[in-house]
């Protein structure tokens, strides 16, 4: 009895601290600094206001859709123009 009345003693423990740790972590709202940020006419394209990840991904995007595109180019042409016989 005394063994269990502990058991529940330490699992209140566990729930409280983690009901009042969960509270204080508040995040800020980061929104209007977003809103700020991507709506500033300064002539950067809006994909690319994000920074450094977002100009790496823009082109790695661009570079890999010229390479797909040629490929597929490639295989069409080696396609409409079968291997002769000999």
């Amino acid at each position: 009895m005394w063994r269990a009345t502990v058991q529940l003693l330490a699992i209140w423990q566990i729930l409280q601290k983690t009901i009042s740790t969960a509270s204080r972590r508040q995040m800020t709202n980061k929104v209007p600094e977003y809103q700020k940020m991507f709506q500033e006419d300064n002539g950067i394209p809006v994909q690319l206001k994000g920074g450094t990840m977002d100009t790496l991904l823009y082109w790695t995007t661009m570079l890999l859709t010229i390479f797909v595109m040629g490929y597929t180019l490639y295989e069409l042409l080696m396609a409409a123009m079968p291997k002769k016989s000999q």
